[in-house]
């Protein structure tokens, strides 16, 4: 009798065992991603569908791949409503989940407040097209990402593209540039840019913010009209960007003489002003359609099954697009550093850091990706956390954006030093000191 007993607790505590093997082997196989969105609030128009691109993304490799090497891909949203306040609140909150991989703050300010938590927990921030300009440097940001590009590279393309149109830089002398920026730390990113090109050209550089959300421009608008600017830079977000226009066409100021930067030329910002904002122009980070490869398999794993997050027409718009980017670049530097550290297993923040420093995206792998005509190639490095400096410019005909320039390469001659001047000054009141070659080589 006694026997019996031994023998049913030892396999009750087998059992248990197995139980909690079990569950450990599954909690082990899942790679989580936390998404930090806005779907609610002024700034929804365009956060929806940057957020469901990066869920569609996610299931669909789930769906057609079965995850990354066997590793299952899980998330859970989190709602900030862009502020940064609740933004901190939700990465605290999710940063202790199982298989965390890393953070996109979708929000500059957030960026700000979560780039001195992120070494002390050692999971990564990927900021595509925002951010911290200076965090380019990854000898001085080692958790920091500024993937493909930071407002210091938008504004100097910017200022390329109107010289060009202009017939040269040296046509701007003497021009009134106005920026009408949203009065936050996005909008007043791309001000040191804009000053150094200003001094090297000789144009005069008028600055206007507008106190977010952005809903209340006449006051602004009226100083437009009566400084008469050559050229007007919108730097704005969410309902500011529509604002904007449909207050430009109010005053008669030429939209085709506007650029934006590129969180302001989407279908969103020019959808309800339609006719009124033709002749608009704003960056491109990325190509659009549904035409790519990426598209068409999102379409057929995840949308054709019931399984989309948002609407099946807003799948492959300029936002949705940027988002579906982000999840790949996510997958991916958890792919590279399953290169190094274990095919098939659950990387830590500290090894997926590795991945998105040690990224190599030629065109053949983005081909293969599906990502071919919707991103340029990107290579990061130590040194290099942003991976490429590309964008184009498109225009808004009255009923959709079609591209009208070449891709443009943002001046290194220019934003090399003052990128190096910048992290050396955020080190030097931190009291840090840059990367040594061996921690760029662990």
């Amino acid at each position: 009798m006694k026997l019996s007993k031994l023998v049913i607790a030892a396999a009750v505590v087998a059992a248990g065992a197995s139980a909690v093997t079990t569950s450990a082997f599954a909690q082990a196989k899942e790679q989580f991603f936390p998404l930090l969105s806005y779907r609610t609030g002024p700034y929804a128009p365009n956060g929806v569908p940057w957020a469901n691109g990066k869920q569609d993304y996610i299931k669909m490799i789930n769906a057609r791949d079965g995850g990354i090497n066997g590793v299952k891909l899980t998330f859970e949203e989190c709602e900030t409503g862009y502020a940064t306040d609740r933004g901190v609140e939700c990465y605290e909150r999710l940063k202790g989940k199982p298989g965390v991989s890393l953070f996109d703050p979708q929000a500059t300010g957030i960026t700000f407040a979560l780039t001195e938590k992120a070494p002390v927990d050692k999971i990564p921030l990927m900021t595509l097209g925002y951010g911290l300009s200076v965090a380019q440097d990854g000898q001085a940001f080692k958790w920091n990402f500024p993937f493909m590009g930071s407002y210091w590279t938008g504004a100097d393309i910017l200022i390329q593209h109107i010289g060009k149109a202009a017939g040269g830089l040296d046509k701007l002398k003497g021009k009134k540039i106005a920026l009408v920026y949203h009065d936050s730390p996005f909008g007043k990113e791309p001000i040191p840019l804009l000053q150094e090109r200003s001094k090297m050209h000789g144009f005069e550089l008028q600055m206007l913010p507008v106190t977010a959300p952005g809903v209340e421009q006449k006051a602004t608008w009226l100083q437009v009209r009566q400084s008469r600017p050559d050229y007007v830079l919108l730097w704005g977000w969410g309902v500011m960007n529509s604002t904007a226009l449909k207050e430009a066409q109010a005053t008669g100021f030429p939209r085709d003489k506007m650029y934006g930067v590129w969180w302001a030329g989407a279908e969103p910002d020019v959808r309800d002003v339609g006719e009124g904002a033709k002749g608009y122009h704003a960056l491109a980070l990325n190509g659009y359609g549904t035409q790519s490869k990426v598209i068409q398999d999102i379409m057929k794993h995840v949308h054709d099954k019931g399984q989309g997050t948002g609407p099946k027409d807003e799948v492959g718009s300029v936002l949705y697009t940027r988002g579906v980017i982000i999840q790949m670049l996510a997958v991916e530097s958890v792919r590279r550093a399953q290169e190094r550290f274990g095919k098939g297993k659950v990387m830590t923040g500290e090894q997926v850091r590795w991945g998105m420093e040690n990224l190599a995206l030629d065109q053949k792998k983005l081909d293969a990706l599906g990502f071919g005509g919707v991103m340029r190639p990107l290579s990061t490095s130590c040194a290099d956390h942003m991976g490429s400096t590309w964008a184009r410019v498109h225009t808004w005909d009255g009923k959709k954006w079609d591209f009208s320039s070449d891709w443009y390469q943002a001046d290194e001659q220019i934003i090399k030093p003052m990128v190096k001047a910048g992290a050396d000054k955020y080190l030097a009141d931190k009291k840090m000191t840059r990367r040594d070659p061996a921690d760029c080589n662990s």
